[in-house]
């Protein structure tokens, strides 16, 4: 077993799923955050706050600090590798503090928007360098990642993934339909949060469409940001208020009942990396998607197949596609048992970690514990 180190927000679902996995694969566990922890820290795992450099890429004296912090903190763990998720300011902190051997997750803007700027971008270029190791999960992102500069030895393309065994079809929970107001109608869910990349509006805005042919459907919106306000004061002006119920951000554990009232699920996202980790989980519970056409979701859903893809910011074309779900009880059964099956083919979580953990042994055998 392993020594390992992982520099990871504590606010992360994510960065809590994989950590908590290779603790419980009996590998010694340390976690190093710049942020605080907003969950319980998994069994067996060691938490490390030492402080936040939250927009640090503009700010280099508070990066400079978190590293020269993480370098001492690592000479007293002395992990056999260090795996940073993601590539902007915790790879960066890890590569600054020239911890050997050293993995870095890219998670998507860190290399699409941040990574490809200029000025803003050369410490994230830097990092990925820098790695002994860069993992990502889209096709799209891996050319991303060898145009600046990382040897495509060092790059694998490994998803997230998703836990089949809790997420999947399962009957819904009758004291939570009634406790949501769900009381068998025709209804719609999106777990995406309230922010400008995510475009919950365009989906508000084709509620009146759906409606007019689905009058009694009912959306689920669970998430929270800073465009909450904007979102109910359109829904109140385009008579759609009774329509939505504002679940706020659910506990990862309750997603799955959730998404067991829901008939559809939606994400209108202007920007994906992979395919969202909501996303998935929605195919795996054995929902029919419809998601817009942006980074790699064409290579996850066939229209008719197992959803619908459609253009971003298109409220019409979305609103046409969840009619023609919520309207046949067949198709959505066929589109959500195609999806259950591709989620469990192509990204079972433990299969994924699996491909991380054999990558961890390639690199310690490779490189050593570092001095």
């Amino acid at each position: 077993m392993l020594r390992l180190c992982y520099i990871a927000n504590a606010d992360s679902v994510h960065s809590h799923r994989w950590i908590s996995y290779f603790a419980e694969r009996g590998h010694t566990v340390h976690w190093v955050s710049l942020s605080a922890c907003t969950s319980p820290v998994p069994d067996g795992v060691d938490l490390h706050l030492v402080g936040s450099a939250r927009g640090a890429a503009r700010r280099p004296v508070p990066l400079a600090r978190s590293a020269w912090r993480v370098r001492s903190l690592l000479r007293r763990i002395r992990p056999d590798l260090v795996h940073a998720h993601y590539a902007g300011v915790n790879g960066i902190v890890a590569a600054q503090a020239g911890v050997r051997p050293l993995m870095v997750t890219a998670w998507g803007s860190d290399v699409l928007c941040t990574g490809r700027r200029r000025i803003v971008g050369l410490p994230v270029r830097a990092a990925l360098r820098r790695a002994d190791r860069v993992t990502c999960d889209a096709e799209h992102m891996r050319r991303q990642i060898l145009a600046m500069g990382v040897r495509p030895e060092r790059l694998d393309v490994i998803g997230f993934g998703t836990d089949t065994d809790r997420f999947q079809p399962t009957p819904p929970d009758s004291q939570l339909a009634a406790e949501v107001g769900v009381a068998g109608r025709p209804t719609v869910i999106s777990l995406r949060n309230f922010h400008p990349v995510y475009d919950v509006g365009t989906l508000i805005r084709a509620i009146p469409l759906v409606r007019e042919q689905v009058p009694h459907a009912l959306f689920l919106l669970a998430g929270a940001g800073p465009e909450e306000p904007v979102l109910r004061r359109t829904a109140a002006e385009l008579g759609a208020a009774d329509a939505v119920r504002f679940l706020g951000p659910i506990a990862p554990q309750r997603l799955p009942a959730y998404l067991a009232l829901a008939d559809v699920y939606v994400s209108t996202s202007r920007s994906d990396a992979g395919i969202a980790a909501s996303t998935a989980e929605a195919m795996a519970c054995g929902l029919p998607v419809v998601v817009t056409d942006s980074g790699e979701n064409d290579r996850w859903i066939v229209d008719g197949r197992n959803g619908y893809l459609v253009p971003v910011g298109g409220d019409a074309p979305l609103a046409d596609a969840i009619v023609r779900l919520l309207r046949d009880r067949g198709l959505r059964r066929a589109c959500g048992d195609a999806n259950r099956a591709v989620i469990v083919e192509r990204n079972s979580f433990r299969t994924e970690m699996a491909k991380v953990e054999a990558l961890y042994y390639d690199m310690t055998s490779r490189v050593g514990r570092p001095s």
